[in-house]
């Protein structure tokens, strides 16, 4: 078939673009915001991008289009498919159909650590020998593709509770039927839409709904509010981790989380050493080893696996030192996400080395100022505080937020003042925290050449 993808320069629909095109379908696509790594993942993979929605795109010997959630009513594009007739589908509606019908479906959900327990899971499934297939918001170093067929009934697929497209507004994860889910964690996100934390916990109660009963619930034991969720209903097995009486639990063997032994009902399985930081990327594994002993590997394999982990791309990536400063690219986008982001480097470097965060409210949730009240907390580790602030920033507050602040703090409206400002201001052994989910003006090397270049 041939396929037409709009919006595929996500995350998650870039991965789609990847898979139908291993499953010998003709894929090309369009975006409007096309950036890396995803737009170089999908040149590397041969298919073709198209700049913008204009309604020529769509060809007459297009079989059918997959709609991403980016995609609104009066989108060119789109009103021509509409007018037309020609078959669409949403993006996780066509994974369902094609790909993960008879498939022992593993689903990683929650807040946050989505994309790097994936990729842990699927490590560890890799390691194993067990060749499965992956879908993951994010590019793996360890595979350097976000996703891929396999050749295995096991299927690894990031969970997300957003919405699938305009047409149908159930969660994405809603299409996937799971055998083995990992409830992470769960706190207040996607303020586009949901309205509240309560609706959040609605459509994760309608997941559980999914989950055969001879399947399996990873979850994390401290959540109150996955414990909410089970309390409206569950009808499979749950198996808790993270917690001290957890069937899985961990305990940390230097403070930075880089070295830990894991536990399976008291029994040493093993410790891990390896190069992810933080607490909450100890527990990111302790859910993946669980979920992999679910489908048959043993915890001795998987903590073994582990020792050769690499993280995915945008997770405190390092992505240059120039003159002994160290640039870091993050995707953290939540308060939860920087506080535990920034708590693990901060174990790590210790209390000497200044850690500067550089923040981009990318996110409809956080440029809102939904999370203002928790963003002064989040960012107590770092030593100084630079925002790219936008007139939309400004209309929350944002500006008024960071005169409450105790370290240093810096607000400016471009990347070129954020660099031209920041670079005199740094000096050797400082750690900057690039913190946004999106491209961010392409910050990061800007910042690398520009310190190089006032320090040559």
């Amino acid at each position: 078939m041939r396929l037409h993808i709009l919006g595929i320069c996500g995350t998650f629909m870039s991965g789609i673009a990847i898979l139908a095109k291993q499953s010998g379908h003709e894929v090309t696509g369009s975006d409007l915001n096309v950036y890396p790594p995803m737009s170089t993942q999908l040149i590397e993979q041969g298919i073709k991008l198209i700049e913008g929605y204009d309604a020529e795109q769509i060809t007459s010997d297009i079989d059918c289009v997959i709609v991403g959630n980016v995609i609104r009513r009066g989108n060119p594009a789109m009103e021509f498919v509409l007018a037309n007739n020609i078959p669409y589908v949403s993006a996780p509606e066509w994974l369902a159909k094609h790909l993960l019908q008879n498939r022992w479906v593993l689903a990683v959900s929650g807040t946050h650590g989505k994309t790097t327990t994936t990729s842990l899971l699927t490590w560890i499934l890799h390691a194993a020998g067990l060749e499965p297939g992956f879908l993951i918001g994010g590019i793996p170093e360890n595979f350097g593709v976000s996703a891929r067929a396999g050749r295995s009934p096991y299927f690894v697929i990031e969970a997300d509770e957003y919405d699938s497209a305009f047409f149908d507004k159930r969660s994405k994860f809603i299409h996937y039927h799971p055998r083995t889910l990992i409830l992470n964690n769960l706190e207040y996100d996607h303020a586009d839409i949901f309205t509240d934390l309560a609706a959040i916990k609605q459509s994760f109660h309608y997941l559980l709904r999914t989950i055969p009963g001879n399947g399996q619930i990873i979850s994390h034991a401290d959540d109150e509010n996955i414990a909410d969720v089970l309390n409206k209903g569950c009808w499979t097995p749950v198996v808790q981790f993270g917690g001290k009486k957890s069937v899985w639990r961990a305990e940390l063997q230097e403070r930075d989380g880089s070295v830990f032994k894991v536990l399976h009902e008291e029994k040493l399985c093993g410790t891990v050493h390896w190069n992810l930081l933080g607490m909450h990327n100890v527990n990111n594994a302790l859910a993946a080893i669980a979920a992999a002993h679910h489908a048959g590997v043993t915890a001795e394999t998987a903590v073994a696996a582990l020792a050769d982990f690499k993280n995915v791309k945008r997770r405190l990536e390092v992505k240059g030192t120039v003159k002994n400063i160290v640039i870091y690219d993050d995707f953290a986008h939540h308060p939860t996400a920087i506080a535990t982001t920034l708590a693990g480097l901060r174990a790590k470097i210790g209390d000497k080395a200044r850690m500067i965060a550089v923040l981009e409210f990318g996110s409809y949730t956080m440029r809102t100022g939904v999370h203002k009240e928790s963003i002064k907390d989040s960012l107590q580790a770092a030593d100084m505080v630079v925002c790219k602030g936008s007139s939309a920033d400004t209309d929350w507050g944002l500006a008024d937020l960071l005169q409450k602040f105790t370290q240093p703090t810096r607000m400016y409206a471009t990347v070129e003042a954020i660099i031209s400002h920041l670079v005199p201001e740094l000096k050797a052994g400082d750690h900057v925290v690039i913190m946004s989910n999106s491209g961010f003006g392409g910050i990061h090397q800007k910042l690398l050449e520009a310190i190089n270049n006032e320090r040559s």
